[in-house]
């Protein structure tokens, strides 16, 4: 006896797909207009980026220039860049979960392409610094 194909599974599959597509376009410009938003722990920094990690808007309270110390600050920043990516990523990640079909996500397709990974990687990452690689 032979294994047949489940017809109602691939038509289902193929339902998803073309809603997919046809909202692609839509799609698109929501992810286009997407963008994170972080405060540093102290409140002094505000950082905001865009959909694929680009600076937008830093904004730096007056009252850090009181006490200056360039290192913290730059460490400070940094840091509140990398939260307001991962916001971003967390944005773009909500709205590809509503209309990428749920077993196209998160697994390697045919030819080896994570979209999980892709959906969370940003051409403008901010670089980790050396205390957060150990």
């Amino acid at each position: 006896m032979t294994d047949r194909p489940n017809w109602g599974a691939l038509e289902g599959m193929l339902k998803d797909l073309r809603r997919t597509v046809s909202t692609m376009d839509d799609t698109q410009k929501r992810m286009l207009q997407v963008t994170g938003t972080a405060w540093s722990d102290d409140g002094m920094i505000k950082v905001v980026v865009g959909p694929r990690g680009h600076l937008l808007e830093l904004d730096i309270d007056p009252r850090v220039l009181r006490k200056p110390n360039s290192k913290a600050l730059s460490t400070a920043i940094l840091a509140t860049a990398r939260l307001a990516v991962e916001d971003a990523a967390a944005q773009s990640r909500a709205i590809l979960d509503e209309v990428v079909p749920r077993d196209l996500r998160g697994t390697a397709g045919a030819d080896g392409t994570d979209l999980t990974r892709i959906i969370g990687s940003h051409d403008a990452d901010v670089r980790l610094t050396k205390d957060d690689d150990e």
